[in-house]
């Protein structure tokens, strides 16, 4: 979690508060199922099928499905649980400190799902059918290897930057993770507000809104570039589509670049549970389009995540490497 974070004991009030419940769901029983098949989701004030509230994607499965279980969509109840139990273990935080461990952060701070996802599959991904997400492109391959070349250069700036630009989007309050959201290790909370003619989606961190019209506009011409991109929605059935186009290529989704075209699909199947799913292409970053699914599970409230633009962090990081400068080249007098 990031250093600045400060979690206030308000909750937003854009939305009706919400009962707390577990974050994800346990396997599917014929119950649960035959409920799912006849609920019918409430409306909102305007008709509108009512996503709102507090959501949190929270979760165990992992994005891609692991080499060790190739061929295996899905895990049976046993060895769910035993993933479970492992994945816990792997992830406690909280675990005898290790040689040039700081130990910034124990497991207090840390709300990575416990769960995988309730029909128990092995991997987010949902297509290709093996779970992967699809190679790269030679293109992206290429990216992808200069990337990783500058990157000791990148980290001994981001040490002691010598300039704002230096600094990642995160260290300076712009973005948490870029478009389309995926569970991470904390802050995995969302809240869903509507009114006539929009959608709006709040990330807890670092308070990113993305303003979704629906009234069937043209996206922006392609020379304006945005950090969330151009969202564009309109509901089929009660299903929220939500296409995205022009991001700008100072942001990055898994090696894409700004022709990331994106598809989102937003399902209340119950009273606790959206499926969300989404549907990326980029031919200059993949071979092929990948979609994954992620079930976000009803949550408890979602709290201010005090980080802004022009924060504390970034002068003094830049004061505190002008400072090490300094020191150097007075040590050498």
């Amino acid at each position: 979690m990031s250093r600045r974070f400060l979690a206030s004991i308000g909750v937003l009030t854009l939305a009706a508060a919400l009962a707390p419940v577990p974050l994800a769901a346990q396997a599917p029983t014929t119950k649960t199922t035959a409920v799912a098949k006849t609920w019918t989701p409430p409306r909102t004030a305007d008709g509108q099928p009512d996503l709102q509230g507090v959501w949190n994607s929270g979760t165990a499965t992992p994005l891609e499905r692991p080499k060790e279980l190739e061929g295996k969509a899905f895990f049976t109840e046993q060895e769910a649980a035993e993933y479970e139990k492992h994945y816990i273990e792997r992830s406690n935080t909280d675990r005898p400190l290790r040689e040039g461990d700081t130990g910034t952060y124990n497991e207090f701070w840390w709300e990575h799902g416990t769960k995988v996802q309730a029909d128990r599959r092995t991997s987010l991904v949902v297509d290709p059918p093996d779970g992967r997400v699809p190679p790269l492109t030679p293109e992206a391959q290429k990216r992808a290897d200069t990337a990783a070349a500058a990157r000791p250069l990148r980290q001994a700036l981001e040490a002691a930057p010598n300039t704002w630009e230096d600094l990642t989007l995160r260290d300076r309050c712009i973005q948490y993770r870029p478009q389309p959201q995926l569970p991470t290790q904390n802050n995995n909370n969302y809240q869903i507000v509507q009114g006539p003619g929009y959608v709006a989606i709040v990330q807890e961190e670092i308070h990113e809104t993305r303003i979704i019209p629906l009234d069937g506009r043209p996206h922006l011409s392609r020379s304006l570039r945005q950090w969330e991109g151009d969202p564009r929605g309109h509901w089929e059935g009660n299903t929220l589509v939500v296409e995205t186009t022009n991001f700008t290529d100072k942001t990055s989704f898994r090696g894409s670049n700004a022709n990331l075209h994106l598809i989102e699909r937003y399902t209340r199947v119950d009273p606790d549970t959206i499926d969300f799913r989404f549907t990326v292409e980029d031919p200059t970053t993949w071979t092929r389009p990948w979609t994954a699914a992620v079930s976000w599970r009803k949550g408890v409230g979602l709290y201010e995540y005090a980080c802004h633009e022009g924060n504390y962090a970034t002068k003094h990081s830049l004061s505190g490497a002008r400072a090490q400068e300094n020191a150097a080249e007075a040590g050498k007098k």
